[in-house]
């Protein structure tokens, strides 16, 4: 029994090929929709990709873009077919190439969905490779006189004043790293020998964060230095430093910067995604309700058409049994005993002697 069998009279059938034409010219659209849309995202995950790690989320703007393009290429394509379905001659042309195109715009699709589920679930990917790019951005912060990193302060910076965060996770993020370039340390200082011997790996720890962490709602100057010391500054209260300085971790900034844009684009694709799928319907029937007319013999006769010839078991049965075919004919015997001659083929047939008669 097929499946979503309807009736179409030679007038619908021309009509559902305009329409069709016509979803399939606005699918050229979306499909440039999808290309830039692909490109924004890689632009804006470049402008911070230094403080993210190698893994990188770049697969999700390269799926959109690849698919943006494919689109546009199937979309153009489709146009033609469905104007041309409109007559039965013309028909004739693309009978053999509906099939086929009908299998990879369905392909298509799904490509569409999988870049919409891909936006939605790669924050967990993503919040992975913000902790290790911001931690290893944050233990080179001080390397401003070493070649290939000395961008890596000025891009924190611009990070924490731009997103109004701090640290990693928070300001006492910087409390164990040590990011002041040890050019700037007098040596000849017993405090700051002490403090360098202090530490296992011998570096310079402080209860300090950059200048970029100060918040600029603070009501009083901003306090970097002996953070965790209140007898150190007057009329200081520890528990208020979001007054002071920038509470939110800069991967959290980041995240839910990146998770906004993600679902708004994720958002966009999905419903490109349902109107590449009705789309699709309307190829299907049109292939089938065409077909059906060549069969009829009659190009003025009503035909029908489905998406599916039989019902979904029936379906994936038979395209079962063709691939198990299709697996035997590419099967190898391993027989260890295949083309050994046997002992009886091996006996010589003794040749029988044909007395021919001579005649003189």
């Amino acid at each position: 029994m097929a499946v979503g069998k309807v009736t179409f009279t030679k007038a619908e059938r021309e009509k559902l090929a305009e329409v069709l034409w016509l979803l399939n010219w606005i699918s050229v659209v979306t499909g440039a929709i999808l290309f830039g849309l692909g490109l924004f995202l890689k632009v804006e995950i470049q402008k911070w990709q230094e403080v993210m790690s190698e893994q990188g989320v770049l697969y999700v703007p390269h799926m959109l873009i690849t698919t943006g393009l494919a689109a546009c290429g199937i979309n153009f394509l489709g146009a033609k077919i469905c104007l041309d379905c409109a007559d039965t001659n013309k028909f004739l042309r693309w009978k053999l190439a509906m099939m086929p195109y009908v299998v990879c715009t369905f392909f298509f699709t799904a490509c569409v969905l999988a870049g919409a589920l891909m936006c939605y679930g790669i924050r967990s990917q993503l919040e992975e490779s913000l902790f290790l790019g911001l931690r290893n951005t944050m233990s080179h912060y001080k390397d401003t006189d070493m070649p290939g990193r000395c961008y890596l302060k000025r891009t924190l910076d611009m990070l924490q004043i731009q997103f109004q965060c701090c640290g990693n996770s928070g300001y006492r993020d910087w409390f164990q790293v040590q990011w002041i370039s040890s050019r700037y340390l007098d040596m000849t200082s017993s405090s700051v020998v002490d403090r360098l011997r202090s530490n296992v790996e011998g570096k310079y720890l402080m209860e300090g964060v950059p200048f970029s962490c100060c918040s600029t709602l603070s009501p009083r100057p901003c306090i970097q230095q002996q953070l965790s010391s209140p007898s150190a500054h007057f009329n200081y209260d520890e528990q208020s430093q979001q007054q002071n300085l920038w509470g939110r971790g800069c991967r959290q900034a980041l995240l839910d910067h990146y998770t906004g844009i993600m679902q708004s684009i994720g958002l966009t694709v999905l419903l490109i995604w349902l109107f590449e799928l009705l789309v699709l319907t309307g190829v299907r029937y049109l292939q089938t309700a065409m077909e059906n007319v060549l069969r009829l013999g009659d190009p003025e006769s009503e035909s029908e058409g489905w998406i599916l010839e039989n019902s979904l078991a029936e379906t994936a049965r038979s395209n079962f049994n063709i691939i198990k075919n299709l697996g035997k004919c590419y099967q190898v015997d391993d027989d260890p005993n295949i083309n050994i001659p046997t002992a009886a083929g091996e006996q010589e047939v003794p040749s029988q002697q044909v007395q021919v008669p001579v005649t003189c």
